[in-house]
């Protein structure tokens, strides 16, 4: 049973902005704070972004300042704004209800003129 979906992601050139998306099942994203992270090819899996059910955020130094995370109670759906990216953020990224072994497919994302 896939609980967490994610679309968006792909190529962008250095200094652009995409949007990835993670489609929750309806009690996940009611019980769960919503996090990002992402991993780049050798690294660690890293967090990017944390957002409580009631709305409270937290990012990595990295993230701050460039990257938003929101969520969408309607649509059960949680968000990541990416702007002002750099080769640096090339990673797959992934979404996780907090705290479980609950994953969404991961995403590509490539940085790169």
């Amino acid at each position: 049973q896939v609980q967490l979906v994610q679309s968006g992601g792909g190529l962008v050139q250095p200094g652009g902005s995409l949007r990835l998306s993670c489609a929750a099942s309806r009690t996940i994203f009611s019980d769960y704070a919503m996090g990002w992270y992402r991993q780049a090819p050798g690294n660690q899996r890293e967090l990017v972004a944390l957002i409580t059910s009631g709305g409270r955020t937290n990012y990595a130094e990295f993230a701050k300042g460039r990257f938003t995370i929101s969520r969408d109670g309607a649509k059960s759906t949680v968000y990541l704004q990416m702007n002002r990216l750099q080769p640096k953020d090339t990673a797959v990224y992934y979404c996780n209800a907090d705290r479980t072994t609950i994953w969404g497919q991961g995403t590509q994302v490539t940085v790169s003129s």
